[in-house]
């Protein structure tokens, strides 16, 4: 009798085990897809970095089981990372076709946004609008002192952002008519270069519209102002896309979120809110050569 009890208490352990193996297998699964879901890297354009961040706050709201991280580096650095597949999103204010060493043809681009930028001075140099042919002269190094365009007898001090930023590349193709700046301090970050024009008497750099506010002067160019009016009629010609690519066709939560980001939601709010223009506002486009249509 005792050795039958014993096999059944033997026999009853095992069939627990493996009802509750079983178990803990589907709860393992399901819990895996529920709680880990996707997670998404977006990396590049500091310009574009702030609309992409409070996108992602409402959008992981939303929908909490998505994961998004967004960091700036640049937009060379974006399309760099997502080209290696490294990262799920680059982003970056130009097209891929203008970087050398991308393969623009692997990538999906997905603009999301247009963005302004504007020559930004130390709001004590007493300059508020320059012509554009002494906003060349300045970061090639022709006028080194604001006496020379209308403000005070202090010294320029020109800061540029890195190599590789699509800041700059926007900024010397549009605004410095492909001219060369002078060799400067650069930096990598946009909030970096807000920063230091702000605190540095005589600095003069360039910012995407986005970061505007009252520690800077924005200039004006000609007489004309950057704004959401002359930037969609192309009066104001240092603009670009913000570009989202992608290597190859988004699928599942990542296309989710591409298609977030131009929802009426983000276009109407975020994109307006922090100072870029909806997509759907231009009056014109601009392909990758620069031709306006």
């Amino acid at each position: 009798m005792k050795k039958l009890l014993a096999a059944l208490f033997v026999s009853s352990i095992l069939l627990a085990g493996c009802g509750s193996g079983g178990n803990t297998n589907e709860s393992s699964e399901s819990g895996s897809s529920a709680s880990d879901g996707a997670k998404i890297t977006a990396v590049g354009s500091t310009a574009l970095q702030p609309l992409v961040d409070a996108a992602q706050e409402s959008f992981t709201q939303e929908n909490p089981t998505v994961q998004i991280s967004v960091q700036g580096g640049g937009s060379g650095t974006g399309l760099s990372q997502v080209s290696g597949g490294a990262v799920e999103i680059g982003n970056s204010d130009v097209f891929a076709e203008e970087k050398d060493g991308i393969d623009a043809e692997k990538l999906v681009d997905h603009r999301v946004a247009v963005v302004g930028f504007a020559p930004v001075v130390n709001k004590d140099v007493g300059v508020k609008d320059i012509t554009k042919e002494q906003l060349v002269d300045i970061f090639t190094g022709k006028i080194t002192n604001w006496k020379d365009v209308g403000g005070k007898d202090q010294e320029i001090a020109v800061v540029n952002r890195a190599s590789g930023s699509g800041t700059r590349a926007t900024f010397e193709k549009w605004g410095l008519d492909g001219a060369e700046p002078v060799q400067s301090q650069e930096q990598d970050s946009s909030g970096t270069v807000k920063k230091i024009v702000a605190d540095t008497p005589g600095a003069v750099s360039y910012l995407a519209l986005s970061y505007l506010d009252d520690s800077l002067q924005a200039l004006k160019l000609d007489g004309v102002e950057a704004n959401e009016k002359t930037i969609a009629n192309n009066d104001w010609p240092i603009w670009s896309y913000e570009h989202m690519y992608t290597n190859g066709e988004p699928k599942g939560e990542l296309a989710k979120f591409l298609e977030y980001m131009v929802s009426e939601d983000v276009q109407s709010g975020p994109v307006k809110e922090l100072g870029y223009l909806p997509i759907t506002s231009m009056k014109i486009e601009r392909d990758a050569e620069g031709n306006v249509k």
